[in-house]
């Protein structure tokens, strides 16, 4: 089944695989990765890395969204990303993300090539970001998060965050399309470990569902790879070994309706999502069989 999102120069279909965006960090303090792909030549090899892996979307971020991390100026992270966006472009044909919260990051990556812009505050920091994505038809990932950037991890939790991500969808939404934004330019992701306790990014996996009824015109995403809640599932678990729970958060989520990830470790990605698609196959043609006979049935 066809399903797409439009991102300024790719069609991307959602409806028949789950697309996996790759995560590349032009930072120096990200949490899993920060200062491995400074420069352009780094860069350039771990981007041929993840797109021969099979990434269907390169996720490029200059500015680090973990706990206790520094606002960096649009200057400073325009000097980061811009190049590398630029030369990535050149060299090979995927869409690419630019992970950024501040309109004049987006428009100036989308000059250099970028065609989605991921904007972890959903409208919240900048909703001028949404000018920028109706002016240049980019794809645009509204995530879901409370506060402003420091004190998005030092919130109260709130008692219902099914409730709150839901009001919190309407509410971007609903701005990006004052801005002219289209439907099929956006995508929805629940912002896992932005602004929620332990327990609260176990149910948001354990109920995604819900999001991908009520919002089922919207692609979802979901970004768990290597986060610090499965470090805790697992002991404590350093950031290296976080692969088997990261792949286990992602199968869940893609069989509760999640159409997209956003990780660092592609191949492994891949290989436990066919197993997944494989069997939610088998669901479908068993739902589809059991329509078709009580139809039949009510026929004779």
């Amino acid at each position: 089944m066809g399903k797409f999102w439009q991102a300024a120069r790719h069609k991307l279909n959602y409806g028949e695989k789950t697309l996996v965006m790759a995560i590349l960090n032009i930072t120096p303090d990200s949490f899993s990765d920060g200062g491995k792909f400074f420069s352009i030549d780094d860069a350039l090899r771990q981007a041929e890395t993840l797109i021969t892996e099979g990434a269907d979307i390169l996720d490029i971020g200059g500015e680090s969204t973990r706990p206790n991390s520094k606002r960096v100026s649009a200057e400073e992270e325009i000097r980061r990303v811009a190049p590398i966006i630029g030369a990535v472009a050149k060299r090979f044909d995927v869409p690419i993300s630019i992970d950024t919260s501040k309109a004049k990051v987006a428009e100036s990556a989308i000059n250099a090539g970028a065609e989605i812009i991921n904007d972890v505050s959903g409208l919240r920091f900048d909703e001028t970001v949404a000018e920028t994505a109706a002016k240049y038809k980019t794809g645009l990932v509204l995530m879901h998060l409370r506060g402003e950037f420091e004190t998005m991890h030092k919130l109260k939790p709130v008692a219902d965050i099914l409730q709150e991500v839901s009001n919190g969808f309407h509410w971007s939404i609903e701005k990006a399309e004052s801005y002219d934004v289209k439907k099929e330019q956006i995508a929805l992701d629940v912002g896992i470990g932005f602004s929620k306790t332990f327990e609260q990014n176990l149910e948001l996996i354990a109920k995604l569902d819900k999001f991908t009824k009520e919002f089922s015109d919207f692609p979802m995403l979901v970004g768990t790879s290597r986060k610090s809640f499965i470090g805790k599932i697992l002991g404590d678990a350093p950031t290296d070994e976080k692969l088997n729970g990261t792949l286990a958060t992602n199968a869940i989520a893609v069989w509760n309706g999640a159409n997209i990830v956003r990780v660092h470790d592609v191949k492994a990605t891949i290989e436990t999502l066919k197993v997944v698609e494989a069997v939610k196959a088998q669901l479908r043609i068993t739902n589809y069989e059991i329509k078709l006979l009580f139809n039949l049935c009510f026929i004779l």
